[in-house]
């Protein structure tokens, strides 16, 4: 997993260009636009998105696309999987727990066995 991916998503704005980015490519003044900041502050955070590998841009015309490439984002997913595995594992044996409780307090044992049986 490469740190300079979690880096460059580490600043807020970023992480919103990734998310609109999501939905398709959009060129720096729509992103801009969108996420109510100047086109000069949307081309640097794109730039530290395309050198993180995260964006690629096409030029189009007079204008630029960005969009989003995938394999970043499943490098991530990879690597928070491994968290997610440890995390139901532990809620598994949770579950198992709580549900013993459940069972002992469904069925408490008898005064009598309680007593020592005599």
């Amino acid at each position: 997993m490469n740190v300079a991916t979690l880096s460059a998503l580490a600043e807020p704005n970023r992480l919103h260009m990734v998310e609109l980015l999501r939905k398709g490519p959009l060129t720096v003044n729509e992103i801009a636009d969108r996420l109510h900041i100047r086109q000069p502050q949307a081309s640097k955070h794109l730039k530290i998105l395309n050198e993180a590998q995260i964006v690629d841009v096409r030029p189009a015309a007079n204008r630029r696309f960005y969009m989003l490439r995938t394999e970043p984002l499943q490098e991530i997913d990879a690597w928070l999987q491994t968290f997610r595995e440890m995390w139901e594992m532990r809620l598994d044996r949770l579950d198992d727990y709580l549900k013993e409780i459940q069972r002992e307090e469904a069925n408490p044992p008898s005064l009598e066995a309680k007593k020592g049986g005599t």
